[in-house]
């Protein structure tokens, strides 16, 4: 699922609870999601969250605010070359 959030103007923060929810603020867009993975766009980069039992909790498109439960294993800013290398390995893998 493709969701897209404008949100260029607004601060970015992460605030992580007891690796079990987490409020991202800036977000800019949802690239893809499942119980296992979110991979999102923020003001400051791409990021990749992975976990355990994830799913959204509150989303507010306008103001790019995400929160977040489950557990959380990783939390990881991605540069071009990291984003390509994932892309690369799944894509390989599903062809």
């Amino acid at each position: 699922m493709d969701k897209i959030i404008e949100a260029s103007g607004f601060n970015h923060q992460v605030n992580i609870n007891e690796r079990k929810n987490i409020i991202i603020t800036g977000v800019k867009k949802i690239v893809s999601f499942d119980n296992e993975e979110f991979l999102m766009d923020s003001n400051m980069g791409t990021i990749l969250l992975k976990g355990e039992g994830l799913e959204i909790v509150k989303l507010d498109t306008h103001d790019g605010n995400v929160s977040i439960k489950g557990t959380i294993n990783s939390f990881t800013y991605m540069d071009e070359k990291q984003k390509n290398k994932e892309n690369g390995f799944f894509a390989k893998l599903f062809k």
